[in-house]
């Protein structure tokens, strides 16, 4: 019986530093039931460029493991450029665990700006299914960046619903992060798009077993390596 992530870790990590060793177990237990097939999952391209292995949910709470960048398995299938606009903001807050790597997390100031835009509010609504229908709404904004945050393994950070950012990997580089997310009520994923731009629909690519599991090794050795980086 495959043992349950406790979300509490994730809370006792933000304030005391001694408590992320209890998400790099759950990480490396998650990773290992992958490896070795006795957790069934499969691991899903999301349209940022980044695999997501959705480890858990439990109402309006979720875990997933993402790998970014270099650390992909080719298998799983090639590197790409992010398919949606990368300036967006969750539904949802965020607390994430930098297993390795080096993530930077770069905040964007928007105002609403309708008579000057630089952009369009769009709505994404996504399904179970994977479909994610991206919707443009009235809103004209424009935006400028804020406070980069630069995260490396064993650090965490957190994001609230809501604030726009954008996530960074060096080029050639790869990281991957444990991370909690907690949905909050009455919100949309949002993201940035052209001030003419249309709607339009994804559907998301999912890995299959044996990628999954090859992914998974893969992470597992990094966070096994004397210096991830």
């Amino acid at each position: 019986m495959r043992k349950p992530v406790d979300y509490r870790l994730f809370e006792r990590a933000v304030d005391r530093s001694e408590a992320v060793a209890g998400l790099f177990e759950a990480a490396t237990s998650a990773l290992d039931e992958i490896a070795s097939g006795r957790r069934e999952l499969h691991a899903v391209r999301h349209p940022l460029g980044f695999l997501c292995l959705p480890v858990e949910r439990d109402g309006d709470r979720g875990v997933c493991l993402h790998v970014f960048g270099a650390g992909i398995p080719r298998e799983a299938g090639p590197e790409a450029a992010p398919a949606t606009p990368p300036v967006h903001s969750h539904s949802w807050e965020l607390t994430s665990c930098v297993l390795y790597g080096s993530v930077g997390n770069l905040r964007v100031r928007v105002r609403e700006r309708p008579e000057v835009p630089t952009h369009r509010v769009f709505e994404v609504r996504s399904d179970p299914a994977g479909v994610d229908d991206i919707r443009p709404t009235s809103r004209l904004v424009s935006c400028e960046p804020g406070l980069e945050q630069t995260v490396v393994g064993g650090e965490i950070y957190t994001l609230p619903a809501g604030e726009f950012h954008t996530s960074v990997i060096p080029s050639g580089s790869s990281a991957a992060t444990l991370l909690l997310g907690r949905s909050r009520p009455g919100r949309f994923d949002l993201s940035l798009g052209p001030v003419h731009g249309r709607g339009h629909r994804m559907v998301r690519q999912t890995c299959d077993a044996a990628q999954t599991a090859r992914t998974a090794r893969t992470v597992l050795r990094r966070i096994d390596a004397p210096h991830p980086r």
